[in-house]
């Protein structure tokens, strides 16, 4: 004769344990999902800021270079060509601090490292779950 299926109220507690922690385990690879999503997502800023302030360095030393270059022909030459030298530091100098700013904003938006939504997401769940469990 077939039985007609159990109703949760009449589950035994070996099922309703096992089907909680099958519930569980699903909600915690989610989580982890969650997670490294939100830190693949950082990482990328990570290096777009980092690339962004290796690019400040490197016109900064050029624009330092560009300043010895103007320093030498200051000294050997007349007034219109180390003003030009002068007027191609200061945009380097200026190109250099913009990105700066830039680098320092994407690693700003970066930070901080931690996977800030699934931590949330994960205490909602834990606060739900012992919710549920003094029910």
């Amino acid at each position: 004769m077939d039985q007609p299926p159990r109703r949760d109220a009449d589950r035994s507690v070996g099922d309703l344990v096992k089907h909680a922690s099958e519930q569980i385990s699903q909600l915690m690879r989610q989580e982890l999902r969650l997670a490294q999503a939100e830190m693949q997502q950082k990482g990328k800023r990570f290096g777009v800021g980092g690339g962004l302030l290796g690019g400040a360095g490197l016109v900064g030393i050029l624009a330092l270079q560009a300043a010895v270059a103007t320093a030498i022909v200051a000294l050997d030459l007349v007034w219109p060509l180390w003003l030009a030298a002068l007027v191609v530091t200061g945009a380097l100098l200026v190109l250099a601090a913009v990105l700066a700013l830039m680098g320092k904003k994407q690693v700003g938006r970066a930070t901080p490292a931690a996977p800030e939504r699934a931590i949330s997401s994960v205490k909602a769940d834990v606060a739900e779950i012992k919710e549920r469990a003094r029910r």
